[in-house]
């Protein structure tokens, strides 16, 4: 019997799926009246059209050129829309806040980096825990992992976990809370691989490894 081919894991990223209601709100009411936005995939816009309702701009990005011709009709006086790979394509200066509703991103990291060369504040994302919307203050400042004692991480790099330690220091506080790291043990092993393997690779502009 032959086998179907495994569609790659970084293909994911390239594929648009809307998301139900509930999610698309938890979004919305994080979206301030001052706020401009950058949406990473925007696909058919409608997320994009609901967010002009409360925001003072917003730049819709999306890669499928066809897919948007298909929707961008009639598009709200505040709305920009930019066509282009996020990897490659420039952020608008001016963003206060980011969308990027992916649960298969890849390149977490290096849209993490280039949001925060260009001073954005906010990034509103289901991208590191799957199904949850957090969201994200791209200037506070960040541990290592190193100096967590114990408790719930979330990484710039993209992944999440829980590092275990003397439980008799574990209290419901520390439970309740999620530490936010400049660098975890994946991202940490991914560059020392890369660096052991000499293979070329595309870096982000903190220079780790994507």
């Amino acid at each position: 019997m032959k086998k179907t081919p495994a569609f790659p894991v970084e293909a994911w990223e390239w594929v648009w799926a809307p998301h139900d209601a509930h999610t698309y709100e938890l979004v919305l009411e994080q979206i301030a009246e001052n706020d401009i936005v950058l949406e990473f995939g925007a696909g058919d816009l409608r997320l994009s059209r609901q967010i002009a309702e409360r925001a003072k701009w917003i730049y819709a990005l999306e890669i499928n050129r066809p897919l948007l011709e298909r929707s961008s009709n009639a598009l709200p006086a505040n709305m920009q829309i930019i066509v282009g790979d996020a990897r490659e394509a420039p952020f608008p200066e001016n963003i206060t806040v980011a969308v990027l509703l992916m649960r298969h991103c890849t390149h977490f990291s290096l849209y993490f980096d280039k949001l925060r060369a260009v001073s954005c504040q906010r990034l509103i994302t289901n991208a590191r825990w799957g199904m949850n919307v957090e969201t994200i203050n791209l200037i506070a400042s960040r541990c290592s992992y190193q100096t967590l004692e114990i408790g719930w991480y979330a990484c710039r790099c993209g992944n999440c976990g829980f590092k275990s330690g003397p439980p008799q220091v574990l209290t419901e506080q520390i439970a309740d809370q999620v530490w936010e790291l400049d660098s975890c043990p994946v991202c940490n092993n991914k560059s020392q691989q890369i660096k052991f393997n000499r293979k070329e690779v595309f870096t982000s502009s903190q220079g780790l490894p994507w």
